[in-house]
C-alpha cells in the first residue's frame, strides 16, 4: 500500500513563500502521475499541479508563474513551491498519485496524502 505524507504547509503573509513536500512510501513504480490539489472551506476541491513521471507538468491558471511543482526521484518526493502567495491560497493542499499512468484529463488518483494547512493572511 502506497502512503503520502506530505510537509510544509503552515501560516505566512502575503508575498510570502512556502515549499510543501510529499514522501511516498511503499511500492511505488517509475511510471505515474502525481498532483497537488486544494480545498478551502465551502469549495470543491481543484488541482493546483500535476506532473508525470517523464516531467511533463500542468497548473491551475490562478498559479502559474508564482507556484512550481517538482520531484526528486532518489526520495520518491514531490514538492510545491509557492511564491508571491496571495490569500486566496488559503486551503487544505494534498498531494495524490496514480501509478501506471500519465497525466490526463479526468484522471482519477488512487492515493492520498492527509493534507497540509496553507493560510495566507493579507
Amino acid at each position: 500500500q502506497v502512503q503520502l505524507v506530505e510537509s510544509g504547509g503552515g501560516s505566512v503573509q502575503a508575498g510570502g513563500s512556502l515549499r510543501l513536500s510529499c514522501a511516498a512510501f511503499g511500492p511505488t513504480y517509475p511510471y505515474y502521475c502525481m498532483g497537488w490539489f486544494r480545498q478551502a472551506p465551502g469549495m470543491e476541491r481543484e488541482t493546483v499541479a500535476a506532473i508525470d513521471s517523464d516531467g511533463s507538468t500542468s497548473y491551475l491558471d490562478s498559479v502559474k508563474g508564482r507556484f512550481t511543482i517538482s520531484q526528486q526521484y532518489a526520495k520518491n518526493t514531490l514538492y510545491l513551491q509557492m511564491n508571491s502567495l496571495k490569500p486566496e491560497d488559503t486551503a487544505i493542499y494534498y498531494c495524490a498519485a496514480q501509478y501506471l499512468t500519465a497525466c490526463e484529463g479526468g484522471l482519477r488518483f488512487r492515493y492520498w496524502g492527509q493534507g497540509t494547512q496553507v493560510t495566507v493572511s493579507s
